[in-house]
């Protein structure tokens, strides 16, 4: 047989680059699966798909909706809140399709059907990151990407070399940010169980907060989301270095260029707990 072998009674230590290509192959593999089954009926992929991108277009519509009344919003004109909003949905709706299942871990705590993971020869994080992958999650990256594009070509932007590489930077570190809140916020349903809503307060919570300005806000609240929660580091860092712009708590220049610091800190934090998480587990006992 081919492929990688599992023994955990033999307590061998794998490397970090073997658990993950393990964790990559596994998830291909699940999220493989759910693709074909999705595309065994298209009309009804393409129709909820549809249905995705309709919904968070909605959201757009309405900050559109604020601008037929008002020429800024928090001093920022559309085409520049256009620019934080397709940051912000794209590198969100990225991770949402990749890992978006991960609030229904509460839910296999509860009846006890993680302990059907638990015993597959394939990390148990790959196994619930791609369970029942939705390739409809598709409509609200390329509403995001629609935006973004938009805004891209509307701005009168002063395009040097670092603010180019600072859109796919802040593209990839937001993916990393929201990322580890999906990992963090499974590991907390370990203990919870019933806390998706929680989680969900920071992920999709946390992208509908970004896709407005920081000025709209109270300064406790933007400390807040830079210092302690850092979502700041997802579009409003760069995005402002990008636009010209100061950032409100009245940082150094050099801090929009931080967010893969901070993203990779996210991740190895969120790991972390995932591991603390998956090790209190104590299955239902039924």
């Amino acid at each position: 047989m081919g492929g990688p072998v599992w023994s955990v009674a033999e307590g061998r230590p794998y490397g970090a680059y073997r658990r993950l290509a393990d964790g990559l192959r596994a998830y291909r593999m699940i999220a493989g699966m759910w693709i074909r089954s999705t595309m065994a009926y298209r009309l009804s992929f393409a129709m909820t798909m549809f249905g995705n991108f309709a919904g968070t277009v909605l959201d757009f519509v309405a900050i559109m909706l604020m601008f037929s009344q008002v020429d800024e919003l928090g001093g920022y004109t559309l085409p520049e809140v256009a620019f934080l909003y397709g940051l912000a949905s794209t590198s969100f709706g990225l991770v949402d399709l990749a890992v978006g299942s991960m609030d229904r871990l509460g839910r296999r705590v509860r009846d006890g059907t993680l302990d059907t993971l638990l015993v597959r020869p394939a990390p148990v994080l790959a196994q619930v990151a791609a369970d029942r992958f939705a390739l409809r999650r598709l409509g609200r990256v390329t509403q995001g990407a629609l935006v973004l594009g938009y805004a891209v070509a509307v701005l009168d932007i002063d395009w040097t070399p670092l603010k180019v590489l600072m859109v796919p930077m802040a593209l990839f570190c937001g993916g990393l940010v929201f990322g580890a809140l999906f990992v963090a916020g499974g590991a907390f349903q370990f203990v919870a169980q019933d806390a998706a809503e929680v989680q969900n307060a920071f992920t999709y919570g946390g992208n509908t907060l970004l896709q407005y300005p920081p000025t709209v806000f109270a300064k406790e609240l933007v400390r807040g989301v830079t210092f302690v929660l850092p979502l700041a580091f997802v579009n409003w860092l760069p995005a402002l270095y990008v636009l010209g712009r100061p950032y409100p708590l009245d940082l150094p220049a050099w801090v929009a260029f931080t967010p893969p610091l901070v993203g990779a800190g996210c991740c190895v934090l969120a790991g972390l707990a995932w591991r603390a998480g998956l090790r209190s587990y104590r299955s239902t006992g039924s």
